[in-house]
């Protein structure tokens, strides 16, 4: 018998399974729902994740059945941080002192994420067309409930789902029934790629003459850095820097909960190969920088950097990156570009614009969720400028 469990839905006449491990999903039945093959929801990526992050991240896969027809998939993650890790002072989100005195002081926080802890955007749940929202999400709730439940030592304390994007917020509103509170949290920045921008030279054309010079002026300023796409080879010889690098601007970020490290991406770059491009930035022969980026069907999604900050200002390197995704996204010939969250006005000036996003959350004790209710009311995204740096605004 495979290491899971097996449930009948209270609420709905679906059944699911829950497995512990990616080995023991049946492939047929998961790629049956994933038919669009989200790169974030392949069994192929999940084992990788998995394979080097389970020391420190509990993996949790739902399969929903109606009969014996697969209907519905859903990736999950138990994770636990100390509340001494979220800097509130830089929180993406204002958050009252009343939540933070009520539910989130000195302590550790075990949270059921059904979602993708390392990627924005909507990783964690995918439910067929044969069957309603209104049933999907119920038979979610039922489904996340038991896994929180079959945690006998220390169940989590909050349910949390991540991240949804506006044309789905019709559908995903639908949790809310169960009891969870929705809020929304910064916007994700994205930039649509324009069809005839054929290369750099037609993005740039297209920029009015303030930003064009600007963009000109961070590669004169960059110009003495080499970048160099790594192979899974050459992530492993460079893995200390690459540690180093990452936590430099991990320290930085707003909270920390979950991170990777070179073990991962080399085996990311050995699973996934041209699928994920890992990009490093040297100066004098000496590794300043990195980016990571998915390429997705219609999509380049930008994810996880690191910088050295003693060369970051001189050489624009951050800058540098961000017009490097521009141009890789160009040339993959993508419709959009997602540079994620934070950063918003830099991010803004290579044409970005902002798309908002919810999340769900639903603490595990009932008194509690009724206190999370009105509490969640003071989370609001943080405020922002955008700029918008071409002749003709983009559609």
């Amino acid at each position: 018998m495979l290491d899971k469990i097996k449930n009948s839905c209270k609420t709905t006449t679906l059944t699911y399974s829950i497995f512990k491990n990616a080995q023991d999903v049946p492939s047929d039945d998961w790629n049956n729902i994933n038919n669009e093959n989200n790169l974030f929801l392949t069994l192929h990526y999940l084992t990788t994740l998995e394979n080097t992050l389970s020391q420190t991240i509990g993996f949790r896969y739902i399969l929903f059945y109606d009969k014996n027809t697969p209907v519905g998939i859903a990736v999950n993650q138990l994770i636990k941080f100390n509340t001494e890790d979220l800097k509130f002072q830089e929180f993406p989100c204002r958050i009252s002192d009343t939540i933070k005195n009520t539910f989130i002081k000195n302590m550790d926080v075990k949270v059921l994420v059904c979602g993708n802890l390392f990627s924005c955007g909507e990783h964690g749940f995918l439910y067929s067309d044969k069957i309603s929202a209104k049933k999907a999400f119920e038979s979610l709730s039922d489904a996340l409930r038991e896994i929180r439940k079959a945690e006998k030592s220390e169940k989590p304390s909050f349910i949390l789902l991540k991240e949804f994007w506006p044309s789905s917020f019709n559908q995903s509103d639908s949790i809310k029934r169960q009891d969870f509170r929705e809020f929304s949290i910064d916007v994700n920045m994205v930039l649509k790629i324009k069809s005839n921008w054929n290369n750099f030279d037609d993005y740039l054309d297209s920029m009015k003459t303030k930003f064009r010079t600007r963009t000109k002026k961070v590669f004169k300023k960059s110009a003495d850095i080499v970048v160099k796409d790594f192979s899974d080879e050459d992530i492993s010889i460079f893995h200390k820097e690459i540690d180093t690098l990452y936590l430099s601007v991990l320290d930085k970020a707003d909270f920390k909960i979950g991170k990777l490290n070179a073990l991962t991406f080399r085996n990311l770059k050995k699973s996934l190969k041209d699928l994920f491009v890992f990009r490093a930035y040297f100066l004098d022969d000496k590794l300043v920088g990195f980016t990571t980026s998915f390429i997705l069907n219609t999509v380049v999604e930008a994810n996880h950097i690191g910088i050295d900050y003693a060369y970051n200002k001189s050489h624009d390197i951050y800058q540098r990156m961000l017009y490097d995704y521009v141009d890789l996204a160009i040339s993959k010939k993508v419709k959009e570009l997602r540079l994620g969250r934070t950063a918003e006005i830099i991010k803004s000036c290579v044409g970005a614009k902002p798309v908002e996003m919810k999340l769900y959350v639903r603490h595990g004790n009932s008194i509690s969720n009724k206190i999370l209710k009105p509490l969640v009311d003071f989370i609001s995204p943080s405020e922002y400028e955008v700029r918008n740096p071409f002749k003709l605004q983009l559609s």
